[in-house]
């Protein structure tokens, strides 16, 4: 080789292209493509948990508040496609791997101390109002995807199981949002209404817990409300509610086995992998884990408050999924299928209660 062929840039060979296996892999690669979108919607989490901090504002979940953030940005600013990923990333995998963790939030020591009527007055309810919602949209013509998520939200914990059961029911963002947009407003008239009521129901600090674990949608709209009867009420209208939390599992599986016989059943499906919430059993391995005795009482607050940030960020992916003019075109018709899941759910329970303890 003579020395033109050193100094001549024109004729010396390029250098081999770095490939992004060799820069790091493909898997480093995968998380660049997440880490804008994810970082999004953990600080959209973070604004939820924040904006908590306004005096008026700690009995609002954070999750709603994270849904509505997402929704807003979307719908002001619109979504870029650098984030999209990460988002997509939040709606699927973090969500699953929070629905695992909440497992450890639960113990069958819980569901053994609300007693065997008190459980069987809360199982029924809950199945009764999922089933019965369901039937009453389809005669309102509500779509069937659409009042799965209203009867989940309104007869086990709501925004939780209206995202959860999402993952069989396949709805759309709209259909969720609409959904716990449905919660949240019955739940906190429940949250506002119940205790102001307690006086005239005759019930017993008990009574009145197990009323309101039976029938309010969120977690703390439980507690805000149960408490305002005294601290029997607030202690066991907590275990109550996780009890009924207990019972998603069981739902969402009967859901996914649904859904596999009408797959099935449909000559149309094709080959189209039916959904099958497999992430639920790990709901029940951490329930089990949890019921076990060996996870340590600090070790539970930890977990609980990482594992309502990761569905916070999650409910703020899925605002960002949102369309504010989709949901309009929904119309009035799934607000009045909420109102009336709420009504059912309060009666049922309330009737049940007197009837029986």
């Amino acid at each position: 080789m003579t020395d033109k062929h050193l100094t001549d840039p024109a004729l010396i060979p390029p250098a081999p292209a770095v490939s992004a296996s060799a820069a790091g892999g493909p898997l480093v690669t995968a998380f660049g493509g997440i880490l804008p979108g994810l970082a999004y919607t953990v600080v959209i989490a973070a604004a939820a948990y924040a904006i908590r901090q306004v005096p008026g504002m700690g009995l609002v979940s954070p999750l709603i508040l994270a849904i509505v953030i997402g929704m807003a940005l979307h719908n002001i600013f619109g979504t870029a496609a650098i984030i999209k990923p990460g988002v997509k990333f939040a709606l699927r995998r973090i969500l699953r791997f929070a629905i695992v963790l909440l497992g450890l939030q639960l113990t069958f020591e819980q569901v053994r101390s609300v007693g065997v009527v008190g459980f069987s007055i809360v199982a029924f309810t809950l199945f009764a109002t999922f089933f019965v919602t369901r039937w009453i949209g389809r005669a309102m013509g509500v779509d069937r995807q659409l009042s799965e998520l209203i009867a989940a939200g309104t007869a086990i914990c709501g925004a939780s199981a209206v995202i959860a059961t999402n993952t069989v029911t396949r709805g759309s963002d709209e259909d969720v949002a609409y959904a716990v947009a449905c919660v949240t407003i019955f739940g906190s008239l429940s949250m506002l209404l119940m205790p102001a009521l307690m006086p005239f129901t005759g019930f017993d600090p008990h009574a009145f817990g197990l009323w309101t674990g039976a029938s309010i949608h969120e977690v703390a709209q439980v507690v805000a409300a149960a408490f305002q009867g005294g601290q029997q009420a607030g202690e066991f209208g907590t275990v109550a509610k996780l009890s009924r939390v207990m019972l998603l599992a069981p739902l969402v599986i009967g859901l996914g086995a649904a859904a596999v016989m009408r797959a099935r059943g449909d000559k149309s499906a094709g080959h189209a992998s039916p959904p099958m919430p497999w992430f639920v059993f790990g709901f029940i391995a951490m329930v089990m884990v949890a019921s076990s005795g060996y996870v340590p009482p600090e070790v539970k607050m930890p977990v609980a408050t990482t594992t309502t940030f990761l569905l916070a960020v999650a409910l703020g992916a899925m605002g960002l999924e949102t369309d504010m003019r989709k949901l309009r075109l929904k119309g009035i018709k799934p607000l009045l299928l909420g109102a009336a899941a709420w009504l059912f759910i309060s009666a049922l329970s309330f009737i049940l209660i007197k009837t029986f303890m």
